[in-house]
């Protein structure tokens, strides 16, 4: 099994994932080891001193002035476990909550947060024995961390919370008992390590990152089978357009959807109509798409910034250098996170329009409705109004959190990022615009089949095959449940794009390879 190295190596989304689902083992160094001792030993240096440094030896936020014995400090360090979990809501995923605990043994790991080595292996046991601690979604401001789902978190540390073992909650004292463990006595400054930090939102970066990355491979697979299905054309998508308009992402789609569409007897066959143009959905596909495209970049660069970083407080330097400053806000990754939610709302926002275009008849060979027998049968009318009450929703969802901000701790945290809420919000986007590029998908390939007995590329051939062996081809009207199902289930798999990806040769498949290896 690979190895990553906490504290050392750089952490990447598709690493970070790997760790999670255990295809990867996350380690420490002797190295890095030597560091969390000696940033443990600059504590309690500053412990025996008795130097005033907040957290250590004072109170948390407005209580900053309020000075703790050295005798008590342990229970301080508990007592912000305790009196910090107020999350409340459903649990987030294990999935998670799992890459919570990665991301903080990493931050903790690069030795400038004065924990001790025993408090990071206990949080790597409970990631290596899928011993998953349950953390509400909701209750956190995202400005001195992400406080309320890092306390969840963590309270197993101590002996206390609830976690989930192969499918059962259960108390996390029952869990050390059979295993004979103890709970982490916490020293000077470890519970506020602990819970300072972006972790939460970093988190759901991070699946959101590998998620848009996904519906974005989807919604230029299925869009390339709606421009045949259609008879659009393929001048839109040279690279002589584009290399006068040349951003990131609009270069990439048009150029990723000419390889699948170059050679196309479909297209070929409607070399020479009379139509000038086609409508936006389709002619500015590597527009919107690419600047979605575009917007998975940052978001991608952003993430991965974030989650190699140091986001605690304070920051322990040295024995003699302690730094009180702000790096647990999350307006760094929140203003992102917002962006990625706009640009997946906008794929879906394109996507209705496309499948309602499939429905207008206004396609030769193509009836109205995408079925021949109309009038006894609705035929695919009523699927679009799915799309657009998805479309609909995710436009409300698109009100970026990080625009609010609501003054906490007494008026010291007088201004927050929000960014947790930001970071839901996208994977519920993300979400809904899956089903929109599901239902996309059965209206392109119904489409495309009243084009036989010509044929496509080899790439787009083969994709359509794949979707026809789980869904048919319908001429009559009939419950859709099943077939959307199957079609969502294409759309979340994977499967298309590895389709593709086998196809997809040149520029295109090393820009894949560049991007994020995922499938």
């Amino acid at each position: 099994m690979d190895k990553f190295l906490y504290g050392s190596g750089h952490l990447t989304c598709s690493t970070a994932l790997a760790i999670a689902k255990g295809l990867v083992r996350g380690v420490i160094s002797s190295d890095v080891r030597e560091k969390i001792d000696q940033s443990a030993s600059y504590v309690s240096k500053i412990v025996g001193r008795g130097e005033v440094v907040y957290g250590i030896n004072t109170g948390f936020g407005p209580l900053c002035t309020t000075r703790i014995d050295a005798g008590q400090t342990q229970l301080l360090q508990e007592n912000i476990l305790k009196s910090h979990a107020v999350g409340v809501g459903e649990p987030i995923s294990d999935d998670l909550a799992k890459l919570m605990l990665i991301l903080k043994i990493h931050a903790l790991s690069k030795g400038f947060s004065g924990v001790q080595y025993n408090t990071i292996e206990r949080m790597i046991w409970h990631v290596e024995n899928d011993i998953i601690p349950i953390v509400p979604k909701q209750g956190s401001v995202g400005a001195s961390g992400d406080l309320a789902p890092l306390s969840h978190l963590f309270l197993p540390l101590i002996g206390l919370g609830k976690v989930r073992v192969k499918g059962n909650v259960v108390h996390t004292a029952a869990i050390l008992e059979k295993y004979g463990m103890a709970p982490i006595q916490l020293g000077a400054k470890e519970g506020l390590a602990l819970i300072n930090g972006t972790q939460f939102m970093a988190a759901h970066g991070v699946i959101g990152v590998i998620e848009l990355y996904r519906m974005l491979q989807n919604a230029d697979i299925i869009a390339s089978l709606m421009i045949e299905g259609l008879n659009g054309s393929i001048k839109p998508f040279f690279s002589e357009l584009h290399e006068l308009r040349p951003h990131k992402g609009n270069r990439y789609v048009a150029a990723s959807i000419f390889h699948m569409l170059h050679g196309s007897a479909i297209l070929e066959s409607h070399k020479h109509c009379s139509r000038v143009q086609d409508p936006y959905s389709l002619r500015c596909i590597p527009q919107v798409h690419g600047a979605s495209r575009s917007a998975w970049f940052h978001l991608k660069d952003t993430i991965e910034i974030e989650i190699n970083a140091v986001t605690d407080n304070p920051v322990i330097i040295n024995d003699e250098l302690t730094i009180s400053g702000g790096s647990f806000h999350g307006q760094s990754i929140a203003l992102p996170l917002d962006y990625a939610t706009l640009a997946a709302s906008e794929i879906g926002n394109i996507s209705d329009r496309r499948v309602y275009l499939s429905l207008e008849g206004q396609t030769n060979a193509v009836p109205k409705l995408l079925m021949k027998s109309t009038g006894l049968n609705s035929g695919f009318m009523i699927l679009q109004y799915s799309t657009a009450a998805l479309a609909s929703e995710n436009k409300g969802l698109c009100f970026p959190a990080s625009a609010d901000s609501i003054p906490t701790s007494l008026g010291q945290e007088d201004h927050v990022s929000m960014g947790s809420v930001s970071g839901r919000k996208l994977l519920q986007v993300i979400d809904n615009v899956d089903k929109i590029l599901s239902i996309e998908l059965l209206c392109a390939a119904q489409a495309k089949d009243y084009h036989q007995p010509l044929t496509s590329t080899a790439a787009l051939e083969a994709i359509h095959e794949s979707i026809r062996q789980s869904i048919p081809h319908i001429e009559s009207d009939q419950p859709m449940e099943e077939l959307l199902t199957e079609a969502l289930k294409l759309v979340k798999s994977g499967d298309l794009i590895a389709l593709h990806a086998q196809y997809a040769a040149g520029d295109i498949a090393a820009e894949l390879k560049q991007q994020f290896e995922l499938f």
